[in-house]
């Protein structure tokens, strides 16, 4: 990479990081807690556009749960999660299969923090953790996903 990619790779990074942190801090009330709608979830379908936004994706994730009732425990452990969900995207060929990873990752570790946290059942906080990332990434992100295929993140894969 030259450093005009490499500035250019910082700058998408960036973007990325700050729509996903403000998306979720805005959307507070519906972006926290056992039952959660993190809209700014959808953009985590970047990573199977292309590996290089995950830093962007972290570092929104981080900033975003900042913010989180949860404290400081929620910066590690929802970024944590995060990774999980975004690493294996790159190895993906499916949209929808890259879609799943965030429902299963965020479902089942933020699903355990949740029952060590507040005790709440295991299987119902994985549940509702998992049910509202498949709302969110799956049935509105995968479709955005498809209208935006060929304009945008064509474009994208090669940044």
């Amino acid at each position: 990479m030259n450093l005009k990619s490499n500035v250019k790779m910082l700058v998408f990074n960036a973007v990325i990081a700050a729509i996903y942190a403000v998306l979720t801090v805005v959307l507070e009330p519906i972006s926290y807690g056992a039952v959660q709608f993190r809209f700014s979830e959808v953009i985590t379908l970047l990573a199977f556009v292309n590996f290089g936004f995950v830093p962007g994706l972290l570092l929104g994730c981080a900033l975003a749960n900042l913010f989180s009732p949860l404290g400081i425990i929620d910066v590690f452990v929802g970024t944590f999660a995060t990774f999980v969900a975004t690493y294996p995207m790159r190895y993906c060929k499916n949209i929808f299969v890259a879609s799943l990873l965030p429902v299963i990752a965020n479902g089942i570790i933020i699903g355990i923090q949740l029952t060590i946290l507040f005790e709440l059942p295991l299987l119902a906080s994985i549940l509702s953790v998992a049910a509202g990332e498949f709302g969110v990434v799956c049935m509105v992100g995968v479709p955005i996903y498809y209208i935006l295929q060929n304009r945008v993140f064509q474009n994208l894969k090669t940044v």
